[in-house]
């Protein structure tokens, strides 16, 4: 009973992935899934991020290093670090493995009729099932586990067999050529007739067997005898063998004949070879020469080539310095443009008109939020006095966004602040212009004192204050005179007294 409680060492190794999903005998659940094969859990581990994993499969996520939890990020759950899976991250989830483990299991491979559970097909049948498909090592042909046997011994032919005659072992595949070499082999002898002679022992056997056939002497032009009678053939036929030299030598008297005409053939192709190959050789000199001469020209164009790009390099460092420069005095110049813009504009006795051309443009950018707000030029209440600038969102800001167009004063860093009596504490009075001199819209306010925006500035501007409330947007839509040829004024009156 001990032995049956443990759990087969190859489990515990965590050398395979999850179970196949068909070994359960009842529904799938997906808790007791692996979240890397996507098989029934097999001894699961447990990340910090929650989700479980086989051991196999979690050992082979992070043998390469730390990686991130390709279930969190598929559930949008990713959190750094707790997605990170990484070595030592995980606990064996002992709840999970025996749960997994109590689950009803058949055997998943066909014709087999076993049934259990997870735990007792790990321990005694998974590798010890008769109808399991093996591979054989052999030949690679794939078998149940219940056939291989018959499969090595008459099907394999990659089987190894051991010779009848010498006991030497062989590939099936190879019996033809063994037969061809093995010194046991049974031979027979033409002459004789006798069976069963080993090969390592035949070439002794003919050489004393006397119904074997050796050659005479004059076996070149004769025949061959058997040995028995061999001496009394070359004794007796001497005649014969006189009239077969006669004519072997008239044969080869004719062929000596025919080799010398190819001989002279030969040679006359030589000749004419000899001539062709001087004459090549006379044109390669030539060629040379001229190969030489080529040569020496193409050196030649290579340095003036490498002379022209050292010059075209020096002359595209020269232009990428002249574009450099000419960038930066671009760049002075659209400052200088801008300040004098703003200089153009500014007026030095605290009223301000400002025009805002292309309205109907500028507007939907502030509606598709490409540039909500707009800053006016600066403007001041006089030579050294105190600096600002107007600010409008054209489709509203805070509670009027959408619905209003909001105006804002802005006082901005000056050079004479030094000066100035600080918080800024002058009335401002702001207007929308009505083209035709009637009903201007106007919206006046005193600084509140305690407020950041009015005290001295230690950035470029202060913050913005005024009124997000300042004109109902359909108040511009409808027909009036606010808007003429595509533009608008905006007016400030700053408040001189006490100045």
């Amino acid at each position: 009973m001990a032995a049956q409680e443990q759990s087969p060492p190859s489990s515990l190794e965590g050398n395979k992935p999850g179970f196949p999903k068909k070994i359960l005998a009842n529904s799938l659940e997906d808790k007791h899934l692996c979240n890397s094969c996507q098989k029934v859990l097999r001894r699961p581990l447990q990340a910090q991020c929650g989700h479980r994993f086989c051991s196999f499969c979690f050992n082979k996520i992070v043998s390469s290093g730390p990686q991130k939890c390709s279930a969190c990020i598929k559930e949008d759950l990713f959190e750094d670090p707790t997605s990170i899976l990484k070595q030592g991250g995980a606990f064996p989830d002992n709840a999970a493995r025996r749960e997994v483990e109590a689950l009803a299991a058949v055997c998943p491979n066909e014709e087999c009729t076993w049934t259990g559970t997870i735990k007792e097909f790990e321990a005694s049948h998974e590798d010890n099932c008769d109808f399991m498909i093996i591979m054989c090592p052999s030949c690679k042909e794939l078998m149940r586990a219940n056939e291989q046997e018959r499969h090595n011994e008459r099907e394999c032919p990659e089987r190894t067999l051991n010779c009848r005659y010498c006991k030497e072992p062989f590939l099936l595949k190879n019996i033809k050529a063994h037969d061809e070499i093995c010194p046991k082999y049974p031979m027979i002898c033409e002459g004789c007739a006798k069976k069963k002679i080993p090969r390592e022992k035949y070439v002794d056997h003919i050489k004393f067997c006397s119904k074997c056939k050796a050659p005479c002497r004059f076996h070149v032009v004769g025949l061959e005898v058997e040995n028995e009678k061999l001496h009394d053939h070359e004794r007796q036929c001497s005649y014969e063998h006189l009239n077969l030299l006669l004519a072997a030598g008239a044969a080869l008297e004719l062929q000596l004949q025919s080799e010398k005409a190819k001989v002279a053939e030969l040679s006359r192709r030589c000749q004419e070879l000899e001539l062709k190959v001087g004459t090549f050789e006379n044109i390669a000199c030539v060629l040379n020469r001229e190969m030489e001469r080529s040569c020496s020209t193409m050196e030649a164009y290579n340095r003036q080539h490498r002379l022209d790009q050292d010059k075209i390099e020096i002359l595209n460092n020269k232009v990428r310095q002249l574009e450099r420069t000419v960038s930066l005095r671009d760049l002075s110049i659209v400052e200088m443009e801008g300040k004098m813009r703003d200089m153009s504009a500014a007026t030095y006795d605290g009223i301000f008109v400002w025009k805002i051309s292309d309205f109907t443009k500028k507007r939907q950018d502030a509606v598709a939020g490409r540039a909500p707000a707009m800053f006016s030029p600066a403007f001041y209440t006089s030579k050294y006095g105190y600096k600002m600038c107007l600010r409008i969102y054209l489709n509203g800001d805070g509670t009027g966004r959408g619905t209003h167009l909001s105006l804002f004063f802005v006082v901005m860093r000056g050079h004479s602040d030094a000066l100035l009596k600080w918080p800024f504490n002058q009335k401002v009075t702001l207007m929308l212009l009505d083209q035709n001199s009637r009903e201007h819209i106007i919206d006046a306010f005193r600084p509140d004192v305690s407020s950041s925006s009015f005290q001295r500035p230690v950035s470029d501007m202060n913050i913005a204050s005024g009124c997000p409330l300042f004109c109902p947007l359909p108040k511009l839509d409808s027909k009036n005179s606010y808007i003429r040829d595509d533009t608008i004024f905006i007016k400030a009156i700053v408040d001189l007294t006490g100045l």
